[in-house]
């Protein structure tokens, strides 16, 4: 069993459809899953909701890196000096998608606490459209490749997190360092990144049923981002 599997992360091939040209990988592990039920309930608090959250992203945030470029340096345990494993952290960036994306991003940096923050500010307009008012990105470096984590609780339509994808590529960002990470995602809205951006990678903790008229995901767990922040839902 591949160290991918162990860990709870299952491939999800979807042929004939729009999604089957992503690298789909569906975060399976138990505690995911139990986390993820906690937020689907609607009784779930705001403080235990933005808790687990980020309890949650902590579990994504381990699951989207398996395949981080690896080096060696040179260090003194204290009975023998040896070449220990180590990840450049200075390669790494992770994008929240705002305002929700925040609480993913924390996760993501209490375990990569050296990697950049840059920040993609959309929101939804009346037809469900993404609409920029906030792009805040490091340049990226001219010889070593960032690896981008793109984070957003819910890949609804997936317009949003297809223009924050858009924003980082038109930044010179590659589109083959970009991971995206979501925890409930729709079909069409991955059908759209399939279609919009071929191979890329996507970690997500379920696949819902569908949209709703209002462009929600069903069951889905409502709007992630006022439940976090007590602005209703």
């Amino acid at each position: 069993m591949s160290a991918v599997r162990a860990a709870g992360v299952v491939p999800v091939v979807a042929p004939g459809t729009g999604r089957g040209a992503l690298d789909l990988h569906l975060v399976d592990h138990p505690l995911a899953q139990h986390k993820l039920t906690c937020l689907r309930d609607r009784d779930t608090p705001v403080a235990l909701f933005r808790s687990t959250v980020r309890e949650l992203g902590r579990l994504m945030a381990f699951a989207a890196t398996t395949d981080l470029p690896r080096s060696t340096r040179a260090i003194e345990t204290p009975l023998a000096p040896m070449q220990a494993p180590c990840v450049d952290e200075s390669r790494l960036m992770v994008v929240p998608v705002l305002r929700a994306g925040l609480p993913l991003a924390e996760a993501f940096c209490e375990l990569m606490p050296s990697a950049a923050v840059g920040h993609v500010g959309v929101y939804r307009d009346a037809s469900a459209r993404p609409v920029e008012y906030l792009v805040k990105l490091p340049p990226p470096s001219p010889s070593l490749p960032t690896r981008c984590f793109v984070v957003d609780p819910m890949l609804a339509t997936g317009n949003s997190a297809a223009h924050a994808i858009d924003v980082l590529v038109g930044h010179g960002y590659p589109l083959a360092e970009i991971r995206m990470v979501a925890i409930l995602a729709a079909p069409e809205g991955l059908d759209l990144m399939g279609q919009r951006f071929p191979g890329l990678t996507v970690h997500v903790a379920a696949i819902d049923e569908r949209l709703d008229a209002d462009a929600y995901i069903v069951p889905g767990l409502g709007d992630a981002g006022d439940r976090m922040f007590g602005t209703g839902h």
